[in-house]
């Protein structure tokens, strides 16, 4: 896939809706330098009046797009008909071809289940490439490397996901602290945990680990 006629230029951040839930709100749109969203997010863009004049690209197949909306946003469609990968995939290759290397996700969680764990699973595959945060009602979440800390989260929610496994977890800063812990997806629940300092840092040894983080103290 080539973008070379798009007129898209080198960016350094993307905003990235795909088509989960909408997001109730917003972020600041000045943060970023590209705008995008996949066929099926544009829909829900369009009835929650967001501004579509600042979105640099719409993949997708565009089975589900009216004739009007070919002729007003056609500019800013790039045909991805590839039914192996799934548009959140594809759109990402976009961004990533383009030299962007910070993704925010919006629309990753909710409406059908599956979705959610394919888009987790996409985000896995791109992991090594791309620094790909996911946003939604209730939270934040991102696969973390093995030495990270966080600031402001005194009272919030944290969660740890192995994906599948992690080996030799320790943390600083929650109610319940890990240490040298191994963890695997299939026997080891490492949710609901709690910040109770304004810091906390999380380092493992080898493996995975998807960090969620609660919006509300």
């Amino acid at each position: 896939m080539s973008l070379k006629n798009t007129g898209i230029q080198m960016k350094d951040k993307a905003l990235l809706f795909i088509n989960g839930d909408a997001p109730e709100s917003f972020p600041d749109l000045e943060i970023y330098n590209m705008i995008a969203c996949t066929d099926g997010a544009f829909h829900y863009l369009k009835k929650l009046n967001f501004p579509l004049n600042t979105l640099d690209f719409i993949s997708g197949d565009f089975d589900s797009h009216s004739g009007s909306d070919e002729n007003v946003y056609h500019e800013k469609f790039i045909h991805t008909p590839d039914q192996n990968r799934t548009d959140f995939h594809k759109a990402l290759e976009i961004i990533l071809e383009k030299g962007i290397k910070n993704v925010d996700v919006f629309g990753g969680s909710g409406g059908e289940q599956d979705h959610f764990l394919g888009n987790l699973t996409v985000a896995f595959g791109f992991k090594d490439q791309l620094n790909i945060q996911f946003f939604d009602e209730f939270s934040e979440y991102y696969f973390i490397p093995k030495s990270f800390s966080i600031g402001g989260v005194k009272h919030k929610i944290v969660s740890l996901y192995p994906f599948p496994l992690a080996e030799r977890i320790t943390t600083k800063g929650l109610k319940w602290n890990l240490e040298n812990l191994n963890a695997n997806m299939t026997t080891d629940m490492l949710t609901r945990n709690l910040a109770v300092e304004d810091k906390v840092s999380i380092e493992y040894l080898n493996g995975n680990l998807l960090f969620f983080v609660g919006k509300k103290r």
